[in-house]
C-alpha cells in the first residue's frame, strides 16, 4: 500500500507551529494524542517533516520507543548531536585541517570539534541555539511517544531543558525553536502538561485526526482502479470496519489483502468479508485482554481494576486503595504487597503498568481503558474465572 499523504493536516500544523494560527499555541509547545498502530508516526516523518523542511525549518525526529534499553534523555540528546554534527562538519573539518581543536560558532558558543554530536560538552540549549545559528533556520523538535521521557530522572531533567532552551530562543513574534511531541496514551502526556511541576504546565493535549472518509475514499479508488469488476465500492461498509479495527491501517489492509486475494474463498462482496474481519478482531482484541487480566494473581488483578477505575486519580496505597484491595480479594493488604503486585504487573512481558521517575503508575496500554469501559457499560466486569463463573453457576441452580 502506498502512503496516504495527509498534506493539508500537516500544512496546518506547520502553521501553527510557527506562530501563524489565529489565536493559537502550538508555537509553545504541540502535544499530539493518538492511539498505537494508528498512523501516528507515519505522519510525523512522512507528512509533517517533509512540509516543515519545504518550509524551509530544520527538523529533528526521535523516536522514544526506538530502543527502549537506552535512556530517554539520551536518545534526544543524540538526535540533537547528530543533527548539529551533519550542519557544522564543514566547519569541524576547517578547523581541524588548520590544526585547531575547537571553533567559536557566531562569535560566541566554542564548540569542541572532538565531540561533535555529543551533548555532554553543551547544554541542549547551547546545542539547538548552535544549530539554529549554523543552519540559519529556526529548528523544530519532533519527540514521538514523549512520556516515555518521563520514566527517568535524565529524561524529566532534559524536558525541563527543552522548555528552557524554548523559553530563550523565543520571543514574541519570533519562532526559532518549536517542540512537537506525541504519544500513544493521553493520559501518561498529560503528565508533562497539567501541573505546575510539569515541564510544559499550561500546555493542551490536542487528539491527532484519525484517518477518515476521505482515506476510505482515496483507498476505494485504487481498489476499482485495480479491479473494475468491483465497482461500486461500498464505502460505508468499509468505513465502518475500519472503525471496528480501531483505525488501524495495518489490520484493516490485511483484511483487504485477504479478502482480494486471487486464493480468497469468500461467498459475496468483499466488503463483507473484511467487515467480518474487522468483527473477529475486535473478539481477538478483547479476548486476549480478558485473558491477560484473568490470567493474574487475585491481588494484581485488584490493583489493575483500581488503576482502570481511578485512572489519573490512582494512588496505589492510600487507605481507599487498601480497602478497595481487601474488598476484591477477601484478605487484609499492606501497601509493601500492594507494591509487590504492582511490580509484578511491570514486569510481565508485555508489561501491563508503566511507572514514572516519580513512581506515577498507569495502565501501559490505552487500549485496555477502552476495554474496561466497555465492560462496564455491558454489563460485564469483571470478567470471572472458570472457577468462579462455575461456583456462581452452582449458587444459581441451588436456588
Amino acid at each position: 500500500m502506498r502512503h496516504y499523504p495527509r498534506t493539508k493536516l500537516a500544512q496546518e500544523l506547520a502553521t501553527a507551529l510557527q506562530g501563524n494560527a489565529l489565536f493559537g499555541d502550538a508555537h509553545n509547545g504541540l502535544f499530539l494524542a493518538a492511539p498505537r498502530r494508528t498512523g501516528k508516526s507515519t505522519f510525523l516523518k512522512d507528512d509533517l517533516t517533509p512540509e516543515l523542511e519545504r518550509q524551509g525549518l530544520i527538523v529533528v525526529y526521535v523516536d522514544l520507543w526506538a530502543d527502549q534499553r537506552r535512556d530517554p534523555g539520551e536518545l534526544i540528546a543524540d538526535a540533537i548531536g547528530r543533527a548539529l554534527q551533519s550542519h557544522l562538519g564543514w566547519i569541524a573539518k576547517t578547523a581541524k585541517a588548520a590544526g585547531l581543536e575547537s571553533v567559536t560558532l557566531a562569535g560566541a558558543l566554542k564548540i569542541d570539534t572532538s565531540k561533535i554530536g555529543r551533548i555532554d560538552g553543551a547544554t541542549l540549549g547551547a546545542a539547538l541555539c548552535a544549530l539554529h545559528e549554523a543552519a540559519g533556520k529556526p529548528v523544530v523538535l519532533i519527540i514521538d511517544e514523549a512520556q516515555h521521557a518521563l520514566t527517568s530522572e535524565a529524561g524529566e531533567t532534559t524536558m525541563a531543558a527543552l522548555k528552557s532552551a524554548r523559553d530563550q530562543m523565543n520571543a514574541p513574534g519570533t519562532v526559532n525553536l518549536m517542540i512537537v511531541m506525541s504519544g500513544s496514551d493521553r493520559d501518561k502526556l498529560l503528565r508533562l502538561v497539567n501541573n505546575n511541576s510539569a515541564p510544559f504546565y499550561g500546555s493542551q493535549i490536542q487528539r491527532m485526526p484519525v484517518l477518515g472518509s476521505d482515506f476510505i475514499a482515496h483507498i476505494a479508488l485504487l481498489i476499482q482502479q485495480q479491479r473494475p469488476d468491483l465497482l461500486q465500492v461500498d464505502q460505508v461498509t468499509l468505513s465502518q470496519a475500519f472503525e471496528r479495527f480501531g483505525h488501524r491501517p495495518q489490520f484493516f489492509f490485511t483484511a483487504l489483502n485477504d479478502a482480494l486475494s486471487p486464493f480468497a474463498s469468500i461467498e459475496g462482496r468483499f466488503e463483507s468479508a473484511v467487515a467480518a474481519a474487522a468483527e473477529q478482531r475486535q473478539r481477538d482484541d478483547r479476548a486476549q485482554m480478558e485473558s491477560e487480566y484473568l490470567g493474574l494473581k487475585p491481588l494484581e488483578r485488584a490493583v489493575l481494576w483500581r488503576m482502570l477505575e481511578q485512572e489519573q486519580r490512582f494512588r496505589p496505597y492510600d487507605a481507599e486503595a487498601l480497602r478497595f484491595y481487601h474488598e476484591k480479594t477477601g484478605r487484609k493488604v499492606s501497601a509493601q504487597q500492594a507494591q509487590n503486585a504492582l511490580e509484578s504487573l511491570r514486569q510481565r512481558n508485555p508489561s501491563l503498568v508503566w511507572k514514572s521517575a516519580r513512581s506515577e503508575y498507569a495502565v501501559d496500554d490505552a487500549a485496555m481503558h477502552r476495554w474496561y469501559s466497555e465492560c462496564v457499560a455491558a454489563g460485564i466486569w469483571p470478567p470471572m474465572t472458570l472457577a468462579a463463573f462455575r461456583d456462581m453457576a452452582t449458587d444459581v441452580a441451588k436456588n
